[in-house]
């Protein structure tokens, strides 16, 4: 995994990303750039219009101009890096794209987005067939959409907008968050172990619909335990937390344990390593049931700005919620 794939995906069609509009989806619909998991190809598989395939393909254009499609972050956010991939498409791929971003309030139309200021994030760069394209990021402002520009059309099975979440949660002032959610600005920072799937996961938006959409460790055969770290969105005190291991039937963690870290003025994240002079106990190890979601009032009032999840001795959790009182 490269540094860009291990910070979210903001485009994501399960993080409530969407593709609004697209100039053209004669072939295969526009929806599939944003689905999570790898594209995937069957051979000889033919519909009304053509061989199918898992991604977007526009007509063979005839005139000048090109293709393009607008993709609503489902996290608006800083973006820091752009995967075009042009899987399974190899006679059909476009030569060339591009990427704009730009930065709308409110709920526009695609027809407002049209006429927003675009900012283009990656420059008109060659493609090649079956292959992911990786594109640095350097601007830093927050963006709400970016649009796919293809030149000068063809097929793009999949579009990773990878970058930080800067939510607006002025909607939410004055009312208790979920400090440990992705959308809300949270980020999973360290983990023990993520063999089967990513820790990221268990801070991600909705329910998860099987394993692969929790985190699941390998299993340990040396009497450790495994752990992660989150960042919360602000700081905060923790008066809930939910620990969810739905889809974890045979493979729960038989206990787990919280604790929490204030590392405000520090400049820097608390050590997962460090011991009980930095981490202080917010829930005692307790013991899990599988497939189950497990609340747990806290009785705490320190702020912390990090938590540690341990589970004994491993297994994984479908979902982390921490809800509380955002502070300072």
């Amino acid at each position: 995994m490269s540094d860009l794939t291990r910070l979210p995906d903001l485009a994501l069609r399960s993080h409530g990303g969407s593709v609004v509009a697209a100039s053209d989806e004669s072939f295969a619909e526009r929806q599939a750039l944003i689905l999570p998991g790898a594209p995937a190809f069957h051979p000889h598989t033919f519909g009304a219009r053509g061989q199918l395939y898992d991604g977007w393909e526009t007509r063979r254009r005839r005139e000048p101009g090109h293709d393009w499609a607008i993709v609503r972050l489902g996290m608006p956010g800083v973006v820091r890096g752009v995967i075009v991939d042009t899987a399974w498409f190899t006679g059909n791929f476009p030569p060339y794209a591009s990427v704009e971003a730009c930065a709308a309030d409110g709920y526009p139309s695609p027809d407002e987005l049209r006429e927003a200021a675009w900012v283009e994030i990656v420059p008109r760069a060659p493609l090649s067939g079956d292959s992911a394209h990786e594109f640095a990021v350097g601007d830093g402002r927050r963006f709400t959409h970016v649009r796919l520009n293809i030149f000068p059309d063809g097929g793009v099975a999949r579009l990773r907008v990878h970058g930080e979440v800067a939510p607006d949660l002025s909607l939410q002032e004055g009312m208790p968050l979920d400090l440990a959610a992705l959308e809300n600005g949270a980020l999973v920072t360290g983990c023990s172990d993520d063999f089967y799937s990513s820790p990221g996961n268990v801070i991600a938006p909705g329910l998860p619909r099987h394993q692969a959409e929790g985190w699941e460790t390998s299993r340990r055969r040396d009497g450790g335990n495994d752990w992660l770290t989150v960042r919360l969105a602000v700081p905060g005190v923790i008066h809930v937390a939910e620990l969810d291991t739905t889809n974890l039937v045979y493979n729960a963690p038989g206990s787990a344990s919280l604790t929490g870290a204030d590392a405000r003025g520090t400049g820097a994240a608390p050590d997962p390593h460090a011991g009980p002079a930095v981490w202080s106990e917010l829930l005692p190890r307790t013991r899990l049931q599988p497939d189950t979601r497990h609340r747990f009032r806290l009785r705490t009032s320190q702020v912390v700005t990090h938590v540690r999840l341990d589970i004994h001795p491993d297994g994984g959790l479908g979902r982390l919620r921490l809800y509380g009182t955002p502070h300072g």
